[in-house]
């Protein structure tokens, strides 16, 4: 499938120099050029009246397609995710097959959706929530883009979400990413979901991670930045995030920039990326002057992209940001386009743009394989309104690795500009598989393919388990939403904020004659705890079903440290705890809340009180069980 770029750049070049429109003279030209390929609607459901021809896929939240371990992306299998366009789409999951789009499923759709590929006919979506949660204090339960569905084997199968106004609630997710399957298994058992800063007073951002058995909780704690890319690339996962102000942080300010990167290897957590970036033109120009970066990675190459922070107040002094692109290649970072080397002037960037090309807004970067150039995407700083996302113009920079702009394409083109949809927007995604085989989505979901002139198709690949055809319409109930109403009352997280009852660590005993009796058994069984690196505690316990779990530290009334609410199945579990040595906690608290029926055990009443965790305590029910004071604290002494 090799794709000669020389005479399309050519094009671009030539336009870009004497002013002509560059679509027009990639189309003059015989190399690729970028063309509006709408898939047909789904058929309407009987009694309704067919769609037009070409109507917009609603918002696409996510391209993706997939990449067979070692190799590069396979091009001719592709996933997209919508929020629907009304009647004529319905929110869901769409296939590319390499001669075409078409409809898979009809669940699972998204807000503003993202997908990850698990395996050659696996992969995780994340979707909308369903309604039917009750409102609190008159506000409706979040939905947007705050759950998790695995389609395999032709199906969902399995859902994943947490209910609302909880401590342990699903935020919305804004990444997705799994590492290559491990030989001999066939499907990834190593993925990430990041999303939103974890509600107050924790301080974190969400995580998810699916360890090939389930879907557990694991925030990136301490530092409270928002994910808003992740991207998997040889054997990591990079993020990228939003700074802002007015970000929580436990982490001690020193002259070192934040990091805007962090990355997790295999069976490992997110890290922070510690060497400083080549993003910023002085010691000036403050961290949060730029927009997150938009990661694009290609053949082991990461490229980075972020535009000026429109929404930030300059302090006196400081400098705005503008237009930055970042190459990685042999662990080695250079800024291609910023500071040192400007984005230049492009043709009408004012009417395009709304100013100048360098102040623009990044959409998105997507670099091209086999080809040291990339596709950047940009548009004019909006409002928030989806009104000016939905009626500006697609506008593409073709940029080489040294930073030169060969070419600017602004789309539609005059041919496409005559059709009735008129398919304008700014860019939403953009991918690009292959050389000179890249798609790209507006806003309301109009798509748009990179292709040389007879090679707009390539050979059929089915996705594995999901037939042309064969559309799903049925999602399961979703894993960690308790589907019967428990014995116990709901989860109380007002221990969060106030002190914890006072229960100590003994309880009285009662004597009674002995009498044989069933009860419940404990939920929680041989807890230990241990201090690793000096300032980590890491609490082991035994869990009799599956349970939620919180660790809290507090100094006497003040909240000080605490994990996030994480989800486990029955066994044995460990939870760790970062600790601040200025702030070390009297007291340590466990919530609990149990998602199955605890199992009965044969007791002789009278014969010693309940244990930690067992009948009696309140490990059943959702308040804070104090845990004995452990030798690793009291060994520490007192501390400020």
């Amino acid at each position: 499938m090799s794709r000669l770029l020389g005479a399309a750049a050519a094009a671009f070049v030539l336009a870009f120099a004497f002013g002509v429109p560059a679509s027009a003279a990639a189309e003059e030209g015989s190399g690729a050029s970028w063309r509006l390929e709408q898939p047909s609607p789904p058929p309407p459901p009987p009694g309704q009246p067919p769609a037009p021809t070409a109507v917009s896929l609603g918002h696409v939240g996510d391209i993706e397609f997939w990449e067979p371990p070692g190799a590069p992306p396979q091009a001719n299998r592709g996933l997209l995710i919508t929020s629907g366009n009304g009647d004529a789409v319905p929110p869901g999951v769409w296939a590319y097959d390499g001669a075409g789009w078409h409809e898979i499923a009809t669940v699972c759709g998204a807000t503003d959706g993202r997908i990850a590929w698990s395996g050659p006919g696996e992969f995780w979506t994340v979707s909308d929530g369903r309604p039917g949660q009750a409102a609190r204090n008159l506000e409706e339960p979040p939905l947007q883009d705050n759950t998790l569905c695995h389609f395999a084997g032709g199906r969902v199968a399995a859902s994943y979400a947490h209910l609302a106004f909880e401590a342990d609630s699903y935020q919305a997710m804004e990444g997705a990413a799994c590492l290559p399957p491990q030989p001999p298994a066939t499907s990834s058992e190593d993925c990430w979901f990041g999303g939103k800063p974890l509600p107050a007073p924790q301080v974190g951002s969400f995580h998810l991670h699916w360890n090939g058995k389930s879907v557990e909780e694991l925030p990136y704690a301490n530092e409270g930045h928002a994910v808003s890319d992740m991207r998997q690339i040889e054997t990591a996962i990079v993020e990228s995030v939003s700074l802002s102000r007015s970000d929580l942080s436990s982490v001690e300010e020193t002259t070192a920039r934040t990091p805007v990167l962090h990355f997790a290897e295999p069976s490992g957590g997110f890290t922070p990326l510690q060497s400083q970036l080549p993003l910023y033109g002085s010691p000036a120009e403050p961290t949060e002057a730029l927009e997150y970066l938009h990661l694009g990675p290609t053949e082991g190459i990461l490229w980075g992209a972020a535009g000026r922070n429109a929404a930030i107040s300059l302090e006196p002094g400081e400098e705005a940001g503008q237009v930055t692109v970042l190459r990685r290649i042999a662990g080695v970072w250079t800024q291609v386009i910023g500071p040192q080397n400007p984005l230049p002037a492009i043709p009408e960037e004012q009417r395009l743009l709304g100013g100048p090309a360098r102040d623009a807004a990044v959409r998105a970067i997507a670099p091209e394989p086999g080809t040291e150039d990339a596709w950047l995407a940009l548009a004019p700083h909006a409002t928030g309104s989806g009104e000016a996302f939905a009626s500006g113009s697609p506008v593409l920079v073709h940029i080489s690795a040294q930073g030169q702009v060969l070419g600017v394409q602004v789309l539609p083109t005059a041919q496409e500009r005559e059709l009735p949809s008129n398919a304008g927007g700014v860019v939403e995604r953009l991918v690009c598989p292959a050389r000179e085989d890249c798609w790209m989505a507006t806003y309301d979901g109009w798509l748009y393919h990179l292709a040389p002139s007879g090679e707009r198709t390539l050979p059929y690949s089915e996705l594995p388990g999901f037939p042309e055809g064969h559309v799903i319409t049925e999602r399961p109930k979703d894993e960690g939403v308790p589907q019967e109403v428990l014995d116990a009352p709901p989860p109380d997280t007002s221990g969060l904020q106030e002190e914890a009852p006072g229960y100590g660590g003994t309880f009285a005993e009662t004597k009674v004659p002995a009498i044989e009796s069933k009860i419940q058994a404990p939920l929680l069984a041989d807890i230990h705890s241990r201090l690793v690196h000096g300032t980590t505690l890491e609490l082991r316990f035994r869990l009799a079903v599956k349970a939620r779990v919180r660790l809290l530290a507090k100094r006497h009334r003040k909240l000080v440290a605490s994990t996030s609410m994480r989800t486990f199945a029955a066994g044995d579990r460990k939870l760790l705890l970062a600790l601040n040595r200025r702030r070390w906690p009297t007291k340590l608290s466990l919530q609990t809340h149990a998602l199955a029926p605890l199992p009965t055990t044969t007791v002789k009443e009278g014969v010693g009180g309940p244990e930690h965790g067992g009948s009696g305590s309140n490990s059943i029910s959702t308040g804070l069980t104090v845990l004995p004071r452990v030798p690793s604290f009291a060994g520490l002494g007192t501390l400020p």
